[in-house]
């Protein structure tokens, strides 16, 4: 197990408590563990975070001010079916449980939190994160999640950039048009304005590390693959 735990030292984490004393030993933990930990006391301030740094693992309490932890996850499901999430709770109502499956969440932990629980949600995440790192692409392309590249048919790798990393993954992961709204809340953040030139020239770049004509520009609306 503790071998295992050692590759959580490529991923970023963010966890998210209202509660002090549980939130600092926590935290203190999981930056043991992890590359990046990114921290906040509430759901709103965790939410920010989210759409800043986009880490690989969520793990929130329940119970918090502003967004609670099944709010933060939805609002992160509308952006994200990929990003794994982790609730903990004092709670085993029904009605918390039935909205944790439809969140497609990775581990819904009861408290009290003990490093046996934690240690276990982790291991499924690492197995998750495993099964979902490769992408298959059209034309034998594939894109690596992980290691932020694409490697086309004879095996030559492109180095995507940040924003061209999220833009894809936002669009590899939707059967659908991605609006420009959510193109710009994704991929430039929650606080940052997208121009239209912005966001041409970085559909432009990242055409070049795709395979001809996946990426689609749809008139007036987004992108699609």
């Amino acid at each position: 197990m503790k071998d295992e735990l050692e590759k959580l030292k490529n991923y970023t984490v963010l966890y998210a408590e209202d509660e002090s004393g549980t939130r600092e030993n926590i935290s203190e933990l999981l930056k043991m563990m992890f590359k990046k930990v990114f921290v906040a006391d509430n759901g709103d301030d965790a939410y920010e975070l989210y759409l800043k740094h986009m880490p690989d693992l969520v793990i929130t309490d329940i119970k918090m001010p502003g967004l609670d932890g099944i709010e933060l996850a939805k609002e992160i499901r509308k952006i994200s079916s990929s990003t794994q999430i982790i609730v903990i709770s004092a709670y085993t109502d029904v009605e918390y449980m039935l909205s944790a499956v439809e969140l497609l969440l990775t581990r819904y932990i009861v408290k009290p939190l003990t490093e046996t629980k934690l240690n276990k949600a982790l291991e499924l995440f690492l197995k998750n994160k495993e099964k979902r790192k490769i992408h298959e692409l059209e034309d034998s392309w594939k894109y690596d999640e992980d290691k932020h590249i694409t490697i086309d048919p004879e095996g030559n790798e492109y180095k995507l950039t940040k924003k061209e990393d999220r833009l894809l993954k936002l669009l590899s992961e939707k059967d659908r048009t991605v609006t420009y709204k959510e193109i710009e809340t994704f991929v430039w953040g929650y606080d940052n304005a997208m121009s239209q030139n912005a966001l041409r020239l970085l559909a432009k770049n990242l055409r070049k590390k795709l395979p001809e004509g996946l990426v689609k520009n749809i008139h007036a609306t987004g992108y699609r693959l």
